[in-house]
Parts: structure tokens; sequence; C-alpha cells
């Protein structure tokens, strides 16, 4: 769960941490308050790309910081493959947004973002404006549904998957192996002739014209390296007048000094230090110098090897890596002209039999899916009759399609909120308090049996009221029991039942900030009046206490 949100210097907030509770934690706040900053600093730490408008104004930096409790989750593997140091069962993650760069690390390490992704997944599920209007999408629908089932028959859908890959693989060679049957049998000859110059000439990495570049001007300047190296010995190492000799007499007299101040000693030592050092240099200066030769072959042979290079990149890409690549598109090409009609039949043969095997896995993957439809859409009406929708019902339509890489199948969610309707597709019927409610229906569903530890509702309690507030209260009550709750409400039903009550509030004076107050006492019951009436007046301060002695 999340523990801590520290920020420094992000959107209005010049600094602030923020302790978080392992129940229900609420947001509250006057409209336009800030409310939504902390939500979106904790999907932002989460986030591969950061927007610079983050940066509070005239500051050079934001600071959003994190800090996970996780007991659920065996991350040592994770952590070891990324070389992350393991703090037990706390994890701090840290985002640093500058003007140009945006940086993330885990307990001090930076991280990628497949990295971050795979935390993420484990820890975090942000219910906001955004996602309940790709829950209403039926492409999405499948996915909800798959991810329902996923220890029944995801294993099936997985290899349905890598089949479904392999298959698109054949068809596509099929495709060039037909389209192939036109090409001529000069532009096959120019095309072979073009792949066999790239081999012979046995490039041997996509940087071998930069290491012989270095080599050549080593060998060009042969005899000038060796002038200057050697001389460079001797005047360091030489029998007259070298830097060592005059070294030594300094380290004469530094030693006599030493004999009358021992303040000198490091002094002293470090000269021999510097002495020995110098040395060391002079050793490898005399032996580079006595081994560089002048090797006119190898010279005559590097430039015969480059005037090759610059050939090739001159015609097929300006450096050599580019020259592979190409290689590989014409060997490519070249493999798929020369498919001959038995390759061809063979191909269809094997097409037909792949898409064979898909038919029958997808299925196998239908059935299954629909007997969960079923499990799974009287959980949801369950769910809604407990959240004041008991005329409600709910349907999870499955009907065939043709094979694609999550199946045969369409999968949509259906809803009817009174008798006298049929059943229609969500998106088309639900109000916003009505999907605000099948949304939470879904999540308790799903976060009951999943192993994510937090997750967060940006104003979930849309378009609801009365009776209906109550039972969202009771549901996101209920669900704090299985996980750590941060949302943000209007409803003081809902702020009631709250574990640990946060308030945000703007002031504008010199300039705008936002801050951040714990709640509790009578400064809770305050502001839950406030929510209930719009104003504090004894009616509703003792609504306000009657809803938290509830």
């Amino acid at each position: 769960m999340i523990k801590q949100l520290r920020l420094k210097d992000y959107i209005l907030i010049d600094e602030l941490t923020a302790n978080f509770h392992e129940g229900l934690n609420v947001i509250t706040g006057e409209t336009g308050a800030g409310k939504s900053i902390l939500i979106s600093a904790i999907d932002l730490a989460f986030a591969p790309r950061v927007s610079k408008e983050v940066i509070k104004n005239g500051r050079e930096k934001a600071v959003i910081e994190l800090v996970i409790e996780n007991t659920k989750h065996d991350l040592k593997p994770l952590f070891e493959e990324y070389a992350i140091d393991d703090f037990g069962t706390e994890i701090v993650l840290s985002k640093e947004i500058t003007q140009s760069s945006v940086r993330t690390r885990i307990n001090g390490t930076l991280i990628n973002q497949e990295f971050l992704k795979q935390i993420k997944s484990l820890f975090l599920d942000i219910h906001s404006q955004h996602q309940t209007y790709v829950f209403m999408q039926p492409k999405y629908h499948i996915t909800l549904l798959d991810n329902y089932a996923k220890d029944v028959y995801g294993h099936i859908l997985e290899e349905y998957k890598e089949l479904y890959k392999k298959y698109l693989d054949t068809k596509n060679l099929l495709d060039a192996a037909k389209n192939s049957a036109d090409t001529t049998e000069s532009q096959i000859e120019f095309l072979k002739f073009q792949v066999q110059e790239i081999e012979a000439a046995e490039i041997q990495s996509e940087t071998e014209d930069e290491e012989l570049g270095a080599e050549l001007e080593v060998l060009e300047n042969a005899e000038k390296l060796k002038e200057l190296t050697g001389s460079s010995y001797w005047a360091i190492n030489g029998d007259d007048g070298s830097i060592l000799e005059a070294l030594g007499k300094i380290k004469q007299n530094l030693s006599k000094a030493v004999d009358m101040d021992k303040k000198l000693d490091e002094s002293e030592q470090n000269l021999v230090d510097a002495i020995e050092r110098l040395r060391d240099v002079g050793s490898e200066l005399r032996e580079y110098s006595q081994n560089l030769d002048n090797d006119e072959e190898r010279l005559n042979e590097i430039q015969e090897r480059l005037f090759l290079l610059d050939k090739l990149k001159r015609k097929y890409g300006s450096t050599l890596a580019e020259v592979l690549e190409t290689y590989k598109k014409l060997a490519d090409e070249l493999a798929g002209i020369e498919y001959s009609t038995q390759n061809i039949e063979e191909l269809e043969k094997s097409l037909k039999e792949q898409y064979d095997v898909l038919v029958q896995k997808a299925s196998v993957i239908r059935e299954k899916r629909q007997d969960y439809a079923k499990v799974l859409s009287v959980y949801i009406q369950e769910r809604l009759e407990k959240l004041e929708l008991p005329k409600a019902r709910f349907e999870i339509s499955v009907t065939p399609k043709e094979i694609a890489s999550d199946g045969a199948d369409n999968v949509e969610f259906l809803i009817s909120t009174n008798v006298s309707e049929d059943l229609k597709p969500l998106a088309k019927v639900a109000s916003g308090g009505e999907i605000s409610r099948v949304m939470l229906a879904i999540k308790s569903i799903f976060a009951q049996s999943d192993d994510i530890d937090t997750v967060i509702f940006d104003e979930i309690d849309t378009g609801i009221s009365g009776k209906a507030s109550q039972s969202v209260a009771d549901e996101i009550k209920d669900l704090s029991k299985y996980h750590q709750i941060i949302l943000i409400t209007h409803q003081p039903i809902i702020a009631s039942k709250a574990d640990k009550h946060f308030y945000v509030r703007k002031s504008q004076n010199d300039e705008t900030k936002v801050e951040v107050y714990v709640l509790t006492g009578e400064n809770r019951i305050k502001a839950l009046a406030e929510l209930a009436g719009g104003e504090i007046n004894e009616q509703s301060v003792e609504f306000a206490k009657s809803l938290i002695e509830a």
C-alpha cells in the first residue's frame, strides 16, 4: 500500500507530505481547491512520461516521491535483475522532473519504463473519469472478462495468441511468395548481386570502420608518436637532467627536513608516491615507443578495407548499421522471391492447418467465456441491487466473429435500468450515476480476487445522491477491508466512512497555493457539515455527528 506521498515544487504545491492509512482514505475540499492534484501526483509517479508543466512556476524541478509498503509480492528476483537495493517491505519510488528530463528511481536506482509498468500493475489501480469512458467501450469488455477468468482459461488464451502470431507470420510469407511470382529474372539477379556483394565484405561489426579509422590514424602517425613518446620517456627518466633526477634531489632535501619536523612526513610520502607514479608512466611510454612499428603492409590493408566499406556505405546506407539493415531486407526479399510453387502449396497447407487449430481453440475459449460471462453477470447484477439499482438487469453478451488476436468472440456489456426496457449497450443506456455504480460493482468484484494493493477512485460518486450515496459508501467501506482505498468525494455519507480524512484548501494571496490537512475531531465534523449543507450550522453539524456515529 501507499504509506506516504511527498511533493516538492509540484504545480501549486511548495512542499507537502501526506501519510496514508491502510484502510479508507478520503479527500475532500471545495470545488477547484486542487483535490485531484494528489491523485494525479500518485498516477504520474508511475507514468513513463511527465510534462514539464507540472513544475511550479519559477522553480527548477518538481519531485514526486512515494513510499510503498510491500507485504504481498516477492520482488527479490525482479530487484536482483535490475540491481536494485532491497529495503525489505519498504519501496521508495521517486520521480524528478526538470525542464529537460524525467528521471525515475526505485530505492535510489534509475529504472526504465518496462520496470515501472510492472511495479504499477502490482500496486496501483486508478479509476478516473477517463477509465470510466474506457470501461464503456465494447472493445475493453473482452479484456475485463478474460482478466476475471484468467485462472480458468488464461493459459488457453495465451496458447491461442502465440498460435495466432505464427499464423500471421505464415500468412505474410504466403502473400510474399505469391507476389514474387511476377518478379522478373533480371530483378532476381540484381537482388542476388546486392546480397552477395554485402556478404562478400564480411562486415565484422557496426563499428568496424570506426575502429579501423582509429588504427589507421596511429599507423599514419607512427614516426611522430614514436618521437613524442620516446622524448617524453627520456625527459622523465634520462641519465642527465631528467625529471626523476630532479625529484630525487628534492626527496633528499625533504627527508632531511622531516628529521627536523615530522609535520612534513605526509608531504614526503606524497612525493614518494608521485615519483613512483611518474616512474610507471615512463615505463609505459618506453614500452609504447619500442613496440610502435611503421607497418606499411597493415596500413595498406586498412586503407583497402576502408575503401571497400566506404563503397558499401555509398550504395547501401550512410553507416555500417544501415548497410547491415539493408542487407537483411534484401536477403528477406530474395528469400521470399525464391519460393517455388511447391513452397506456396506447402504454405497454403500449413496456413489451413494453423487456421483449423485456431478455430478449435477459439471454440474452447468461447465456451469458457460464455460460462464465465453468466457468472460475472450474476455477480455484477447482485452488486447493482446493493447499490440501489434493484430493477437493473445486467448481461455480458458473447457472440462469434472471425478469428483475431484475442480469439473469435465479440464481448459486450448490456444493461437495462428500467423494467420496461430491453437490454442495450452500456454506453447507450446508463446515466452518470448509474455508470459510476456499474464501475464500482465491477471494481469491487475484481478487487476481491486480485493482489493489487491500492485502488484509487477519482469522484466515483458522480451523479448519485440519497440512498444511492449510502449504498456506495457501504460498498467502498467493504472494499477497503481488502485493499487500501484513496478517493475524492463530494458526498458527506461517503466521507464519514473514512479511516483518514484529508482536506484540500487553495489560497490566493501573493501567489496561489494548495495545502492539505488531516482532519480529526471537530474539524472533521465541520468539514462533513459543510459537505452536507453547504454551510456550517447547528442542523448540518448534528447531521455530520450522526454520520460519524452511524
